[in-house]
């Protein structure tokens, strides 16, 4: 007799998600994707590796770039304007491309990268450091958030392996 996949995981959802980009607009879909699903009782990994590290980290300095961001338009009086990608090169616009961000996170009531950081906390969702990379770039675990884990590719491919949802981000 074989027993089905069902069968032998049970009804449990499970999803994986490695996040590689450091950045302020780059935090939020990982994050959201993640504790979303843990609030519908999906079993979530989050595996952590090279600038994703940086999502990590105690004190958190997330910045937005509009260099190589054509798609970046933030709502400026009553419409949307683009920055042409060679201004993202000018001393200073990165700085103020993230203030604006920021003021229109808080403006809209989104919640900031460290309260989702919290929710996934608070719901569990389990959070890796890269090994490697901490060691790559020299950093240490005192240096990161206390309800993490460290680990590697295997770590995660224990869940990957597992999962019915892996995304990469």
């Amino acid at each position: 007799m074989t027993t089905s996949v069902e069968e032998t995981i049970g009804n449990a959802k499970k999803m994986t998600i490695i996040c590689t980009k450091g950045s302020l607009d780059w935090a939020y879909p990982p994050f959201i994707l993640g504790t979303t699903a843990a609030a519908m009782d999906v079993d979530v990994t989050m595996f952590f590796t090279f600038y994703g590290l940086e999502l990590l980290k105690e004190k958190l300095n997330l910045q937005v770039t509009p260099l190589g961001n054509p798609a970046m338009a933030m709502p400026m009086g009553g419409m949307h304007m683009s920055m042409p990608n060679i201004v993202g090169m000018i001393p200073g616009v990165s700085a103020g491309a993230t203030v604006m961000m920021k003021n229109l996170i808080k403006k809209k009531g989104v919640a900031s990268i460290e309260e989702l950081r919290e929710a996934a906390v608070l719901s569990d969702v389990r959070m890796i450091a890269c090994q490697m990379t901490l060691d790559l770039f020299e950093l240490d675990k005192k240096d990161m958030i206390d309800d993490i884990e460290i680990g590697g590719a295997a770590t995660w491919m224990e869940s990957a392996l597992q999962s019915d949802i892996n995304l990469f981000m």
